[in-house]
């Protein structure tokens, strides 16, 4: 799976845990060295990043003689380095959603074409609901490659008998996603000679289906393992919950339209509709960056109606220097390239808020947010000043990093992170926005969204042992 929130071989896992050390260090080097031995000396490039792991992988899995391989594309499918299995037990196709536009296309249409490129002749494919448009795209792609493609029931259609399916994942979303988990389960357990999970019936060409694009696969009864699987599922930094004393983070990898919207009907589930704490106030604050040719603008304004105190936007990178971190750098991007983002969506986020000023009697008259960047020499620390006439109290903030503004959301309150003090981590007085109020409020409610690797870093910070 890709990316990793902490640790590299987070990618590489067999029996739902990380290969070890040991094992992710002894396979680099022979597959490292066997690459170099035989490549190209005309034009002497080794694979990059992404394909080079998708090689590392297969042959872990291959050495260490796995029974069953999972492998989820990267980006895409049709074109992904991921797809040269020829003949895989079963294929599936999660929800849709707009990303990655510059290299799948910028429709539903297209990026289905490009999903629907992992579809192999004879080989099941299950898919979930889908816009009418892209599904017909899906069903088109199946039936070019001659392959066998159904609609997953709701999940609700597998709780006969009173019988309530519990997800380990929250979010309405995780229930089409356990739905599909539960037919790929199905196909597998079939392919190893367990039967009476309900049988897929091929359906002959030209056969009119009732108002659907694609035949509707046959609900079963979920085995006691089926059940005990979706009920104990975890997958760090989705819809992620992690309760320290006044401070609750939320902890969500959602980057695109679809999965930001998801993300938002949680968050107000999860948080927002619980009670105010009756000993004092509530404060919310927002902490989000976004990574490649996404449309911050859009994602943003789905965050508005959450009623953030505060939205804070810092890198992805932990710490100003990375040299300690080595799995989470990005040498694509500078730090002043992801800081020019970060005071981009700052303004984008003052803009929202004004707009919404006028018609929201929920939010004050936000204050404008001056443009003028000013470094603290003694240690180098950016932040985005607030103008006056109230300097201590700006709705939006940027910080270098993400143990910065960490720092600053926690006010000394999360036992795993310091306090910021006058001459260390915030020197610059606008680090003081808001302190009082963080520091007095019953209940501090955090949102971590906008990326996979933002979420990430906020883990590798707030729980040292998932680096060990």
């Amino acid at each position: 799976s890709s990316p990793h929130l902490v640790q590299v071989r987070e990618r590489i896992r067999i029996n739902g845990q990380p290969i070890s050390k040991e094992l992710f260090s002894k396979y680099f080097w022979l597959v490292y060295n066997r690459l170099e031995e035989t490549k190209d000396p005309a034009r002497a490039s080794m694979p990059a990043y992404f394909r080079f792991l998708t090689i590392m992988a297969f042959h872990v899995f291959l050495q260490e003689k796995v029974d069953l391989a999972v492998v989820e594309v990267g980006i895409g499918g049709a074109y992904d380095c991921t797809n040269i299995i020829r003949a895989p037990v079963v294929c599936g196709v999660s929800s849709l959603g707009i990303d990655h536009t510059s290299i799948l296309g910028d429709t539903m249409e297209k990026i289905a074409w490009q999903k629907g490129g992992i579809f192999k002749p004879g080989v099941p494919a299950f898919t979930v609901v889908q816009p009418e448009r892209p599904l017909e795209v899906l069903r088109d792609r199946a039936q070019e490659l001659e392959c066998p493609l159904y609609l997953c029931p709701e999940l609700d259609a597998f709780e006969g008998d009173h019988q309530v399916l519990e997800l380990g994942l929250a979010g309405t979303h995780q229930r089409s996603n356990a739905a599909l988990a539960l037919q790929l389960a199905r196909t597998w357990l079939q392919r190893r000679g367990c039967w009476g999970l309900g049988e897929l019936k091929e359906v002959p060409p030209g056969v009119k289906l009732a108002g659907r694009p694609v035949p509707l696969a046959p609900t079963f009864r979920p085995t006691d393992a089926m059940i005990q699987g979706l009920r104990d599922t975890e997958w760090l930094g989705r819809t992620q919950v992690l309760p320290r004393g006044p401070v609750t983070w939320y902890l969500d990898g959602a980057h695109t339209t679809s999965s930001i919207q998801a993300c938002v009907r949680w968050f107000r589930q999860a948080a927002l509709n619980q009670d105010k704490p009756h000993d004092g106030s509530e404060v919310r604050v927002l902490l989000f960056n976004v990574t490649g040719d996404r449309d911050t603008a859009a994602l943003l304004k789905l965050l508005v109606p959450c009623h953030f105190d505060y939205a804070v936007f810092c890198p992805n990178f932990t710490e100003v220097s990375m040299a300690s971190n080595m799995d989470q750098q990005n040498f694509n991007v500078t730090l002043e390239n992801a800081l020019t983002r970060c005071l981009e969506n700052q303004r984008t986020w003052t803009r929202l808020l004004e707009e919404k000023g006028g018609q929201d009697p929920w939010l004050p008259a936000p204050l404008r947010v001056g443009g003028l960047l000013q470094p603290a020499p003694a240690r180098g620390t950016l932040l985005l000043v607030p103008p006056a006439p109230r300097p201590l109290n700006s709705p939006a903030l940027v910080f270098p990093c993400l143990a910065q503004a960490l720092r600053w959301v926690a006010q000394g309150r999360d036992p795993q992170l310091a306090a910021p003090t006058a001459t260390g981590a915030h020197p610059h007085p606008a680090a003081s926005s808001g302190a009082v109020l963080l520091q007095e409020a019953a209940a501090v409610r955090v949102l971590v969204t906008g990326s996979l690797h933002l979420v990430g870093g906020v883990l590798r910070l707030l729980d040292p042992a998932l680096s060990q």
